[in-house]
This record gives structure tokens, C-alpha cells and sequence, in this order.
């Protein structure tokens, strides 16, 4: 899991925290965890971004409630870029992603 992506799920759960409290914040954390962990033996469980430069880089997505994990597989690791709020503007989110250096 990349700093962006580990940064933004504590995020989520401080947000949990904050309007649920600390059983919801471990239950979403948990979830999405849970999910995440499925890619180390089923890399491909998630979806190829529908954006077509990102899909052309090997950025897929999997889907975890309202939650959106993007990643990509690079040889046998998978790579979490970012983890983020479905209903928020995300879209903005990849834009940052297509400037990301493949070398």
C-alpha cells in the first residue's frame, strides 16, 4: 500500500470516528482491509478502469462498499495507489493518476 492510499484510509476512519464513532470506524476499516488482502491471491478480482488511459496503464479498481481502492499489479505485486469516498469527486483523483511515471 502506497503512502497516499495508507494516508487516506485513516482518513476514512477519523471521519468514522467522528460521526459514528469507533465501531464503525473499524468496521469500514476492516472491511476494506478484508477486500485488499483478497488481491494477493486474485489480482484481478477488481474492475479495469473505465477511464481508458488509466486502464491502459493497468489501473484497475475494486470496489468496497462506498469505497473505491485503485491499483495496479506490476509483476507479481499489487500496488495501492489511492483509496477513496465513491461519492466524493474522485474523478478529480484520476486525473492525478494518469501523470504517474511508468518507468
Amino acid at each position: 500500500m502506497l503512502a497516499p492510499a495508507q494516508r487516506e484510509l485513516e482518513e476514512i476512519a477519523l471521519v468514522h470516528l467522528e460521526l459514528v464513532g469507533p465501531d464503525s470506524a473499524r468496521k469500514v476499516i476492516d472491511r476494506i482491509y478484508s477486500a485488499l488482502e483478497k488481491l494477493q491471491t486474485h489480482p484481478n478480482l477488481g474492475i479495469a478502469c473505465r477511464d481508458r488511459q488509466l486502464a491502459s496503464q493497468g489501473f484497475r479498481m475494486l470496489i468496497c462498499g462506498h469505497y473505491l481502492c485503485f491499483y495496479r499489479l506490476i509483476a507479481d505485486t499489487v500496488f495501492i495507489y489511492h483509496v477513496v469516498d465513491g461519492r466524493s469527486d474522485y474523478p478529480t483523483l484520476l486525473r492525478d493518476m494518469r501523470k504517474v511515471d511508468l518507468t
